[in-house]
């Protein structure tokens, strides 16, 4: 229904890992399950697993090289989890001095945790809640 480059690539000047994340509007959760075998087919992975611990979304990932070149994040368009992630990338695009706080707490956070992604991850979410409720 919607696509929107999401994530720390899609502000301006703000430091990121090179992968690109694209969050993806559609009709429902049971949409976003029917899409994940013809995404799988078109070169996207994902961690079933994974998948059956989010009730909010679906997840896939692109690789190219060994390396990690897009996350995508399929979401109820409309819902409070498009909402959330699209007010957070609006608020760091439209304020400097928020965006360099965050790059600043993601620098402490790679050298705290250079080797668990999920640990960086969960650390990371209080500073995103606060400016979810925030803006």
């Amino acid at each position: 229904m919607d696509v929107q480059h999401i994530g720390s690539t899609a502000v301006p000047g703000l430091s990121a890992k090179p992968v690109i994340d694209i969050l993806a509007g559609v009709q429902s959760i049971t949409v976003a399950e029917r899409l994940a075998l013809p995404l799988c087919q078109s070169g996207y992975t994902t961690s079933a697993e994974f998948n059956e611990s989010l009730s909010d979304r679906k997840w896939f990932m692109r690789w190219a090289n060994g390396h990690r070149t897009h996350h995508l994040h399929l979401v109820v368009h409309g819902s409070p989890v498009w909402h959330a992630r699209l007010r957070f990338r609006n608020a760091l695009r439209s304020s400097p001095e928020l965006a360099a706080k965050y790059a600043a707490l993601k620098t402490q956070l790679a050298a705290t945790h250079p080797n668990d992604r999920e640990a960086y991850t969960d650390a990371k979410a209080e500073f995103v809640h606060a400016i979810v409720r925030g803006a």
